[in-house]
């Protein structure tokens, strides 16, 4: 029969999680987690299971004896919902003695100090034991904190139940054979005691920060007997992922510059102790932004389906089946396609549009789509062949039925380093007229006129400045991809065009100061504007054009 080792007594949170996961087993119990390793290295079970993390009580301490871990690997984890009663001889007496392990009564504290702030807190480990004194000596003043099964099963009257709420504990499965991956991993790993040196700490980040890893856990701490430093990790993905690998790799060689001073402990699906109220997304666009978005939705946990022109999956098939629907078409697509299928969404569901243009959109959502449908727009300003959205920006256009489903994909946004900024939907299109519409459309001008002039782009190169070839890259960027792109970006409609509009008469006074040979208006028109943008912002971006300075002058060197 297979074997489980884990922390007592019988009915106990450790007990329980260890019954959940192999309900056939034969559960051996130990006083604490050491021993309990211990058993399992001296395979005296088959596996191990102990608590490392409580939503109440943060990272128990007991989880450094995982650090010693001589054999077997951590390769899976139980999530348990921890039900914490107050159990005594009877009903009524007051009570003047609270006994539990240390862990109950730290999970219980806030309950303790609002209901029995002049009791006496007794820990203990033998909690068996002291129960049967109590009951021996008739100890009435003495209340128990426990499981509801542990009071239960020991005669005691239940006085008060769920003193703890929110309260959850995550208890790591150690066994002998590491995990495969599954796609939706974790990896824990642990350095030797360190040897002092500056940024040591900031280096190790760097190496999973650098390849778009995500931690979602990190304690550095002194080594009791040497009072070096030891880093603790628990980082996204398995330790066959290549990223994983080669961070480790980079750990050992490149930061720490010693071998074998980095020691995983385990790979295991990943566990997830945050509510989370999205089980599904839905695609609407099978183009490469879909697929790059659906990639990491896959890697978060989350399934997805997709459909598009091209798929046997049609969209009326697949809307029923999700939680959440994301429509990632092109601008000119979008209104189009959600008059189409807003209706066949259903109140409790989510909508997200994945465009450029906010104002049309959204009301053509608004008006497609039931009251009872939550609805968002985001703007990613960022294109398939982006490794991560680290430091990429991300517009946020919420609406008044924005709900939690949209904000569980805002954290999804946040979680992978998205830069987000909140927008009305007309400040969205006023200011992509700025960064996105003017640009395209000077571009587009810019190449038109060295056409229609007959330059060609060797006298461009001879002749152009470090700043004057900001423009000419622009221009460059612009023709190298695809023109639908572009051309959507252009023919989008709201405030955007307003922009272009304003240019353009500006740029027509411009020049009717400089054919006037009108130096005075032209230098005024100069002091006007440096003053609006403030001598903060214009000092920020001359530090940015001196970085690209830089680093074209390197290219052009070589």
């Amino acid at each position: 029969m297979v074997t489980i080792a884990t922390v007592g007594p019988q009915g106990s949170q450790a007990w329980q999680a260890a019954q959940r996961y192999l309900p056939q087993a034969q559960i051996t119990l130990f006083p604490d987690s050491k021993e309990v390793i211990c058993a399992f290295e001296e395979g005296a079970a088959d596996f191990a299971v102990i608590p490392i993390y409580n939503t109440r009580e943060g990272q128990i301490k007991e989880v450094r004896v995982l650090e010693e871990l001589r054999k077997g690997y951590w390769i899976d984890n139980i999530v348990l919902p921890i039900q914490l009663s107050l159990g005594a001889l009877d009903e009524s007496t007051e009570l003047t003695v609270l006994a539990g392990s240390a862990t109950a009564i730290k999970q219980c504290e806030d309950f303790i100090a609002a209901h029995f702030p002049d009791a006496s807190i007794l820990t203990v480990k033998n909690l068996d034991a002291h129960i049967a004194e109590m009951k021996h000596l008739q100890l009435r003043g003495h209340g128990v904190i426990e499981t509801e099964a542990i009071i239960r099963d020991n005669g005691l009257v239940m006085r008060q139940r769920e003193v703890a709420p929110h309260n959850r504990t995550r208890f790591a499965v150690l066994g002998p054979v590491m995990t495969v991956p599954t796609g939706h991993d974790s990896t824990a790993l642990f350095t030797q005691p360190l040897r002092d040196r500056v940024g040591l700490l900031y280096d190790i980040l760097g190496e999973f920060s650098s390849r778009g890893i995500s931690l979602l856990d990190l304690r550095s701490e002194n080594d009791v007997k040497s009072q070096r430093l030891r880093v603790y990790i628990e980082a996204e993905g398995h330790v066959d992922d290549p990223a994983i690998r080669q961070a480790v790799e980079r750990l050992e060689g490149h930061v720490i510059q010693e071998a074998r001073t980095v020691k995983v402990l385990g790979s295991y699906p990943r566990v997830e102790m945050r509510t989370r109220y999205i089980k599904n997304f839905g695609f609407i666009g099978s183009g490469p932004m879909s697929r790059w978005f659906v990639d990491r939705l896959n890697s978060e946990g989350y399934p997805t389906l997709v459909c598009g022109r091209s798929t046997v999956l049609r969209p009326q098939e697949m809307i029923p089946q999700v939680d959440v629907v994301v429509i990632c078409v092109p601008i000119s697509a979008t209104g189009p396609t959600v008059q189409q299928y807003g209706a066949l969404l259903r109140d409790g569901q989510a909508l997200i549009l994945l465009a450029g243009e906010a104002e049309d959109s959204i009301d053509c959502a608004l008006a497609a789509t039931s009251p009872g449908v939550e609805l968002m727009l985001v703007h990613n300003l960022w294109g398939p062949k982006a490794a991560t959205m680290k430091d990429k920006n991300a517009v946020v256009v919420r609406t008044n039925r924005s709900g939690q489903l949209c904000s569980e994909f805002e954290s999804f946004l946040y979680k992978h380093g998205a830069e987000i900024f909140q927008d009305t939907p007309a400040k969205h299109d006023l200011l992509m007229g700025v960064s996105q519409k003017l640009p395209t459309a000077i571009s587009l001008a810019l190449a038109m006129t060295l056409r229609e002039r007959g330059i060609s782009p060797e006298d461009i190169a001879s002749h152009s400045t470090l700043t004057s070839l900001y423009g000419i890259l622009a221009m460059a960027r612009i023709h190298v991809q695809n023109p639908q792109t572009y051309a959507e970006i252009m023919a989008a409609k709201g405030q955007g065009n307003t922009i272009v509009d304003t240019f353009y008469g500006n740029l027509k006074q411009v020049m009717s100061h400089a054919e006037s040979g009108d130096i005075a208006a032209l230098c005024a028109t100069m002091v006007q504007s440096r003053d609006y943008l403030s001598e903060e912002f214009l000092a920020a971006r001359m530090e940015q054009a001196l970085a690209v300075d830089q680093t074209l002058g390197r290219i052009l060197l070589r």
